[in-house]
């Protein structure tokens, strides 16, 4: 059973992880309007991995007899100034998240839950991981600058994402 805290703490998480889905999608519907579609493409893979991610806590909340609550999602922003500009705050982001992540963490340290410290040891390591690929694609934007048609070729690649 969970702790009052935790269940607080896991549910905030829950609408941390589905407000990064939308800020995402909203990444993704923005690079569609502007003919990016490989940069749309990633950050719509990306919208999907924080809806899972979401999911799972969701999922773990109800396993240990938690009670899920959903607050409202505010709006995302619509507009950035140029492809770099998003992909940095979805860098930005990811930063958060792992911070939040580790926050939990500590107070299941805390509490002395060992069930959803090790359940959380997956978000660490993936956090990892989203910090890590998002950081690089802004490595190769600053690299690129301006060029168009190096943008054209980034473009490309990043919409192989699988």
């Amino acid at each position: 059973m969970l702790s009052a805290k935790i269940e607080k703490a896991l549910n905030d998480q829950v609408n941390r992880e589905l407000y990064s889905s939308y800020i995402y999608l909203a990444m993704s519907a923005y690079f569609e309007s502007k003919n990016y579609g490989g940069f749309a493409h990633w950050m719509k893979i990306q919208s999907e991995e924080e809806r899972e991610h979401g999911m799972k806590i969701y999922d773990y909340i109800n396993t240990r007899d938690g009670r899920v609550v959903l607050e409202a999602i505010q709006a995302p922003k619509k507009e950035w100034a140029k492809p770099l500009e998003a992909f940095e705050e979805a860098y930005a982001h990811e930063q958060y998240i792992s911070k939040s992540i580790n926050d939990i963490v500590t107070l299941a340290y805390e509490e002395k839950d060992h069930a959803t410290v090790e359940f959380l040891s997956w978000f660490v390591k993936e956090q990892v991981e989203e910090e890590a690929s998002s950081r690089d694609v802004v490595e190769k934007m600053k690299m690129v600058g301006e060029s168009t048609n190096t943008l054209f070729l980034l473009d490309r690649e990043l919409g192989k994402r699988a």
